[in-house]
């Protein structure tokens, strides 16, 4: 395999949200953790469900389900913590992301990726990289430092 090649091919980790599948770029995800006690925070958005000791540093955790609009997150057998680094106003922000089941790692070529859905104006899916095809099955592809701006965080605490 070239170089050119290799570039072009990405390793995503899927993982479910209820019946839906979804991906993130490997390079992002710092590794998964079972689904363990959170510590409820005070006046945070509903889709932070809290904050885990991650040996000696505090880390959040975001439920995405609700963060999409779906029910929470119910622990299961199969539910985890994947745990993300992500940039947040320059900075690198570790984050821990609530999953129903992680599923495996797969390699998508750029050819095997279509463009996010546009879905009028109303909906902001600019967290969607694209839509990656693996076996038949699309996926969402998230760019998980636009799903957790910090500008988003700060209109839901507002809300609050």
């Amino acid at each position: 395999m070239s170089a050119a090649e290799a570039a072009g091919s990405t390793q995503y980790l899927t993982f479910k949200l209820g019946e839906e599948t979804f991906a993130l770029d490997v390079a992002e995800v710092r590794e998964i953790l079972d689904f363990t006690s959170v510590t409820k925070v005070p006046r945070t958005p509903l889709f932070m469900r809290g904050v885990i000791n991650l040996r000696g540093s505090v880390v959040p955790v975001m439920d995405l389900r609700l963060k999409f609009g779906m029910s929470a997150t119910e622990q299961t057998v199969n539910s985890c913590i994947i745990v993300v680094e992500m940039s947040m106003e320059g900075d690198t922000v570790v984050i821990g992301v609530l999953a129903d089941a992680v599923q495996e790692v797969i390699d998508l070529e750029p050819e095997q990726i279509e463009p996010a859905p546009r879905i009028g104006t109303k909906l902001n899916m600019e967290f969607i990289l694209g839509m990656g095809k693996h076996n038949g099955a699309f996926m969402m592809i998230l760019d998980i430092d636009k799903i957790f701006e910090s500008s988003d965080i700060e209109m839901q605490e507002a809300a609050a």
